[in-house]
């Protein structure tokens, strides 16, 4: 629900750092989502994903395993990947390509722990968190030796 730019550091096999501003998650809800009860942003500003692990199981589909890091807490999660999309040229030059991940959580694995009852019996906010990443990748050009 929204474009955020992050930085995605991709190398050789796929390995992948994303840091994303916590700031930039967003709910459905009229809930805020930076509140210290969900993820805290003041005292956690970022939520990182680190790949360890990288399965391809078709073309075109990944199952990437990694550590994700929500308010301090680190826990193994695997993406499903779609992509990445073939390289193309863009008006300026670049090659761009892009994919897809999703992947879905338990937010209280994550100390985010707050609820509220609601008159039914239910409560205000599940447990299950969707994430999806939708990304767009440049290709670097090569550093230039020095010698």
């Amino acid at each position: 629900m929204g474009n955020h730019l992050s930085r995605i550091a991709v190398t050789a096999g796929l390995a992948a750092v994303l840091s994303l501003p916590a700031g930039a998650a967003t709910s459905e809800w009229k809930i805020d989502p930076q509140h210290d009860k969900f993820f805290d942003v003041a005292h956690f500003p970022t939520m990182t994903f680190k790949s360890k692990k990288v399965a391809q199981l078709a073309p075109g589909k990944l199952k990437v395993t990694g550590d994700l890091t929500i308010r301090g807490t680190t826990k193994e999660v695997v993406l499903d990947v779609e992509g990445p999309t073939a390289p193309v040229k863009d008006p300026w030059g670049n090659q761009r390509a892009a994919a897809s991940a999703s992947a879905k959580i338990n937010r209280q694995d994550f100390g985010v722990k707050w609820n509220a009852t609601l008159d039914n019996g239910g409560v205000v906010v599940g447990d299950d968190v969707n994430i999806t990443i939708d990304a767009e990748m440049i290709k670097q050009a090569p550093a230039k030796s020095g010698n």
